[in-house]
């Protein structure tokens, strides 16, 4: 009876996003042969992704690699300004635990949510990640794309001071099973822009169910610091599960044990099952590591650090290679 159940939430999550995918949102795709990967395009009016709390470029609707699914719809409802109704390797960027200037903003006034635009403070005592504020400018977004790859740049100028050109370029690895991320990020104003950034990888393998077929990897000794609610459990340099999660259900803790060198943005997603898996690698050390996961998608969360004078840019990479692995019925 469980199996029905489960199959009927996936097939209702997959239909959503089915119809979803047929309205007409601004979208391109690339391949290299080897992986295909769909994308929903950053658009203030007809966007995908409306919302003020991840960044606009590189949401990855689909990424396809030998029959195996790693990105896709992972959430129930839809609305293009909810936080967090996004799909793929998406990214946001924190001052402060808020967005850019917004600890110095009055009421009614202006901050920086970097790749989204400028947005209006309203009356609140703290920051509300979960919020989706007034955009009063979204800046200017332009893009470009070939077979194999898609580059995404936006230009934002604010009249406090605070202004930038971000670029993100998604390139597929010729005949390789790799995908890359190359940000860079710009200070065209005169104030310093010092900001953390991590990325939320919302994995939603072959819409596998989180559970015990799935294991994620770490180059380290690997420690939770929150409850993991008898769902999940660290071994060693793993994060492996007691049981499958429930509808609605969900687990975060920040995880200890990395170090100080960029060899530590290393981790691996794999599902035993189904046979399929994703390695993801940075080139900058990580500054703090969240894992978030429910019974639809699970999310390592690397953070790195960034900070730019007036004139300054910083570039930096991750890799994502995808791989297959024998599943029980192999043997």
């Amino acid at each position: 009876m469980m199996r029905i159940i489960s199959f009927l939430l996936v097939s209702q999550v997959l239909l959503v996003s089915a119809e979803l995918m047929a309205t007409d949102f601004p979208q391109a795709d690339i391949s290299n042969g080897v992986i295909r990967a769909d994308f929903f395009l950053p658009d203030p009016d007809h966007g995908y992704y409306r919302g003020t709390r991840f960044d606009w470029s590189g949401v990855i609707s689909s990424l396809k690699y030998k029959g195996h699914e790693y990105f896709g719809q992972w959430f129930e409802h839809y609305d293009p300004k909810i936080h967090d109704a996004i799909m793929g390797p998406v990214e946001e960027y924190r001052t402060n635990e808020a967005g850019l200037g917004y600890d110095e903003a009055k009421t009614g006034s202006t901050f920086i949510r970097i790749g989204v635009g400028v947005v209006r403070k309203p009356e609140e005592q703290t920051y509300q990640i979960f919020n989706t504020y007034d955009i009063v400018d979204p800046g200017r977004w332009s893009v470009r794309k070939g077979p194999d790859w898609i580059e995404f740049t936006h230009d934002l100028r604010d009249g406090s001071g605070y202004a930038y050109v971000y670029t993100k370029k998604v390139q597929l690895v010729e005949n390789k099973p790799e995908l890359v991320l190359e940000h860079t990020l710009r200070n065209t104003g005169r104030r310093l822009i010092e900001t953390a950034q991590y990325n939320h990888n919302f994995f939603v393998i072959d819409h596998q169910p989180t559970g015990p077929d799935f294991v994620v990897k770490f180059p380290f000794e690997v420690r939770a610091r929150q409850d993991l609610k008898g769902v999940a459990r660290t071994s060693g340099a793993q994060l492996e599960y007691s049981r499958q999660m429930e509808k609605d259900e969900s687990v975060f803790t920040e995880l200890e044990g990395f170090g100080a060198g960029a060899q530590d943005y290393d981790f691996r997603i794999e599902n035993q099952k189904v046979g399929a898996g994703v390695r993801i690698r940075g080139d900058r050390p990580v500054t703090k590591l969240n894992f978030w996961c429910m019974r639809t998608t699970l999310c390592p969360e690397p953070f790195i650090e960034l900070k730019l004078g007036p004139g300054e840019a910083s570039r930096w990479i991750i890799h994502y290679e995808f791989y297959t692995l024998p599943t029980p019925s192999a043997h």
